[in-house]
């Protein structure tokens, strides 16, 4: 089962339409909201939505989004756990293609691309890491509970994603890329 983490801060008017549409993918998933106390009426619309696989939890004091993508892993439940990003919604569709990689490839992590081919940063960013990616601040990641739990106690930095790919790299976990659709 794949475990959908959503980090949320005052998003009253996209929230709803985010978790239709995940909720609306044909695969066997969990949708965790993270609510960051935020002070629009995003509280409220998930108080009124009623899907039978999504929790909601609510932060009594804006932690920050790591923070709030932390409490979702703590309470997912899946074997595979991707962090979906209300600003961002591309690779929504993607998510089984994702799924096929990750469980076919024997893999820690599948970074979902919206490039095939490398940018400045990001052929410096391999330089460094040693590792040849063509997205490297994509926030379309799918990840192992098992790899991604060993990476949550350093897990501090508000751009969450990128600091997630790189401790991965640095821990020696196996990453690839998948390009997804975007735009």
């Amino acid at each position: 089962m794949l475990s959908v983490i959503i980090p949320a801060h005052n998003e009253e008017k996209t929230i709803e339409a985010i978790i239709s549409q995940v909720n609306n993918l044909p695969i066997e998933k969990e949708i965790i909201v993270v609510n960051d106390c935020s002070k629009d009426h995003t509280a409220e619309i998930l108080r009124s939505l009623s899907f039978n696989n999504l929790k909601v939890i609510h932060h009594a004091s804006n932690r920050g989004k790591s923070a709030a993508v932390r409490t979702g892993i703590e309470n997912s439940i899946g074997e595979y756990i991707l962090i979906q990003d209300i600003s961002v919604g591309y690779g929504l569709n993607d998510y089984p293609k994702l799924l096929e990689a990750i469980r076919s490839l024997s893999v820690d992590m599948v970074l979902g691309s919206r490039f095939t081919k490398m940018g400045f940063k990001s052929i410096f960013l391999s330089i460094i890491f040693g590792v040849k990616l063509n997205d490297w601040f994509s926030r379309c990641q799918l990840m192992r509970r098992e790899s991604l739990l060993k990476l949550l106690p350093e897990l501090k930095s508000a751009n969450i994603a990128f600091q997630i790919l790189t401790k991965a790299i640095r821990k020696k976990m196996r990453v690839i890329e998948v390009v997804i659709s975007h735009g």
